[in-house]
């Protein structure tokens, strides 16, 4: 893994600032949560299963018990399957927070059989993409006053797959392929990223 993977070296500090990371009731999720708490960060465990977040919370806490100077950690509730959570989730979050300096879209579906979201769309482009694309312009209001802030989207290598585009990402036209489905979604979330990074640097927020 060294050769495709980097290791953060950094020291800095985060006292003060708000976190917020889909997913991280374990793997990538729960190990970034984890070192931002022990930075002194406030994360804010973004979940669908809500007991699983609950003991990687008290894991969390308990790895770093002996370090000095943590941070907090908060659970909210967040099925990126379902429009409707994710409005809730922000609102609940907006309502809570005056300052959130950065959000880790790291939640994701992989290589699941061919199914839809609440809203109708294949659930791993509606829950890896559109979820995450939808949390992240909710919350963007509260990113850009709390600038300089940060937003990150956790995609994969499988993203240099995807050769198709994306006029049929519900597979209405075509046989259902769960490795190209989430390969789409990988592709979206960089698209996405690229797009909206761009249009934040013509207006100088989030430099």
């Amino acid at each position: 893994m060294d050769y495709i993977s980097g290791w953060c070296k950094s020291q800095r500090r985060l006292d003060g600032y708000t976190v917020i990371i889909t997913g991280s009731n374990g793997g990538i999720g729960k190990a970034t949560a984890s070192d931002l708490y022990s930075r002194g960060a406030r994360v804010i465990m973004a979940c669908r299963n809500i007991e699983k977040a609950e003991k990687a919370k008290k894991e969390i806490i308990k790895e770093n018990v002996c370090k000095a100077q943590m941070g907090s950690l908060a659970i909210e509730y967040l099925d990126l399957c379902s429009l409707k959570s994710i409005r809730s989730c922000a609102n609940r979050i907006l309502e809570k927070e005056p300052n959130i300096n950065i959000l880790i879209n790291n939640a994701g579906v992989m290589m699941c059989p061919e199914s839809k979201t609440e809203d109708g769309f294949e659930k791993q482009f509606g829950s890896n993409h559109l979820g995450h694309a939808y949390l992240t312009l909710l919350l963007l209001p509260r990113l850009i006053k709390s600038a300089p802030s940060r937003i990150i989207f956790v995609s994969s290598l499988l993203h240099c797959i995807y050769t198709e585009n994306f006029d049929d990402i519900n597979y209405e036209g075509s046989s259902y392929s769960s490795l190209f489905a989430y390969a789409c979604s990988k592709t979206a979330n960089i698209v996405f990223a690229k797009a909206l990074a761009m249009k934040l640097k013509v207006r100088k927020i989030l430099q």
